[in-house]
């Protein structure tokens, strides 16, 4: 899973249930208070289609094995995103008496919005499923890391003591014929110093 990807797709699941929202009370507004929320809610279809296109781009740069299931992901974004436009040309075009509005429930309208939210809490449930996934995966790559270190550091360890047992070894070969000769100096002159002692003539 790309986290590029996953960033876009929060802001997109964030910005369309605030749309939602605003599209349910604008249909209930009159006058400026209307006008002024169809234009908020156009503001938010804009900036969710720039983040549809984010993510088409972003996914056709993956890998195919990754890439179709994001694909397929986006197919249901694009869905939700023209049930949002739908939404706001229905407000857009209304008659904003009582009268217009009960009859746009009726026709669907309430339905859809139903339809809407629910699609989308699905959606953020499974963005939410994805992140605890990539969270577990980063945290196996922490632990990976952390026992490589552990492994490295034992290596080296024992690389130094193999190094000093042979500095050790290679010092006791080193001083072995000092003891030997040594001892046979010590030998003679203790000869030496006997009464009888007479050296051999060749």
């Amino acid at each position: 899973m790309s986290e590029v990807f996953e960033g876009y797709e929060r802001q997109y699941c964030e910005i369309s249930a605030s749309l939602s929202r605003k599209c349910s009370s604008a249909a209930v507004l009159d006058g400026e208070q209307k006008k002024q929320k169809v234009s908020e809610i156009k503001s938010g279809i804009d900036d969710a289609e720039a983040l549809i296109r984010k993510m088409d781009l972003e996914a056709r740069s993956l890998q195919p094995s990754v890439k179709a299931g994001l694909l397929a992901k986006l197919r249901e974004y694009k869905s939700d995103l023209n049930n949002l436009k739908s939404e706001l040309k229905r407000i857009s075009t209304s008659n904003p008496n009582q009268a217009a509005r009960e009859e746009l429930l009726e026709s669907g309208m309430a339905d859809t919005l139903a339809v809407s939210a629910d699609q989308r809490g699905r959606l953020l449930m499974s963005t939410e499923r994805l992140n605890q996934s990539s969270e577990r995966i980063k945290e196996s790559r922490r632990t990976m890391l952390e026992t490589e270190e552990l492994g490295v550091s034992i290596l080296q360890d024992l690389h130094q003591q193999r190094q000093s047992l042979l500095h050790a070894h290679s010092t006791v070969e080193l001083e072995r014929p000092k003891s030997s000769n040594s001892s046979a100096s010590f030998v003679i002159e203790q000869a030496e110093l006997q009464p009888n002692f007479q050296p051999k003539s060749s």
